[in-house]
């Protein structure tokens, strides 16, 4: 599974657009529960007013919601940019910490977006769970039973090559972003399907029949999407074109770092 991302995707990159650690750690703060695009579309104007940590410092959060307001959750964001510059110059000099602990003592930074911004910038072998991570990771069978993020994390860190673990935080959410999605996933163009626990299951499903099956339904059990027939066994397909996944992969997305949407307020 693995070695199919990596000859798909060898570089995945993230979709925020940034130019340095402090960027970075802005629009990873301002995507939680809101799109990557959204997010780009905000930027260029909030870094033109505040271009680093000590001009954000010196804002009022009025002034910064005027700018992110079409945001989610803009109020809490506001208080939790100023907040986190103020820190961010007051204790680390301006200097983005590598370390995941660290990162966690700045306003509005939680596990997630720590681990987003340690692995992008300083490619530490760090896993972000968003809600994309944690739902391909349990559909695909690469986690068991994990109802949390912090559990799908230690799982996925337990198993997956240290060397990759970077990449991988971006394979998946590219995979659960474009191909296999929440609502019907796209069985039919994905290709590591042979590998796939709710694709499985789905054919065991289809293959036994309404009458065999007694009625029971195998949970999370798909019904094979994307233009594919019910008849097209794994294998059939040689999965997603180059064309499935954009150049650039997703990094953040859909955030669910509760003290990035104002869950855990600090």
């Amino acid at each position: 599974m693995l070695e199919y991302f990596e000859r798909e995707q060898p570089m995945p990159e993230t979709e925020l657009v940034h130019a340095d650690p402090y960027e970075l750690l802005v629009a990873v703060i301002l995507s939680a529960q809101c799109t990557d695009k959204r997010v780009n579309m905000i930027t260029p104007a909030f870094f033109s007013r505040f271009p680093d940590a000590w001009s954000l410092a010196a804002a009022a959060a009025e002034e910064v919601f005027e700018i992110i307001k079409s945001c989610s959750y803009p109020n809490n964001k506001s208080k939790h940019l100023v907040g986190m510059a103020r820190v961010l110059t007051g204790e680390f000099r301006g200097v983005v910490p590598a370390d995941v602990e660290q990162l966690q003592k700045l306003p509005g930074v939680g596990r997630k977006t720590a681990n987003v911004v340690a692995s992008v910038i300083y490619n530490m072998p760090t896993m972000a769970v968003d809600t994309h991570v944690h739902r391909v990771s349990a559909r695909i069978g690469l986690t068991t039973n994990a109802r949390t993020p912090l559990a799908t994390e230690m799982q996925l860190v337990r198993h997956i090559p240290r060397e990759m673990i970077s990449r991988a935080h971006h394979w998946l959410i590219l995979h659960g972003r474009y191909v296999c999605v929440a609502r019907r996933p796209k069985c039919g163009e994905c290709g590591i399907r042979d590998f796939c626990k709710y694709y499985a299951a789905g054919r065991r499903e289809s293959s036994a029949g309404p009458k065999a099956s007694g009625g029971a339904k195998v949970p999370g059990s798909p019904k094979v999407s994307g233009g594919a027939k019910a008849s097209s066994g794994p294998g059939t397909s040689s999965g997603p074109k180059a064309s499935s996944y954009p150049k650039a992969s997703s990094g953040s997305g859909a955030s669910s770092d509760p003290k990035a949407s104002g869950g855990e307020a600090k």
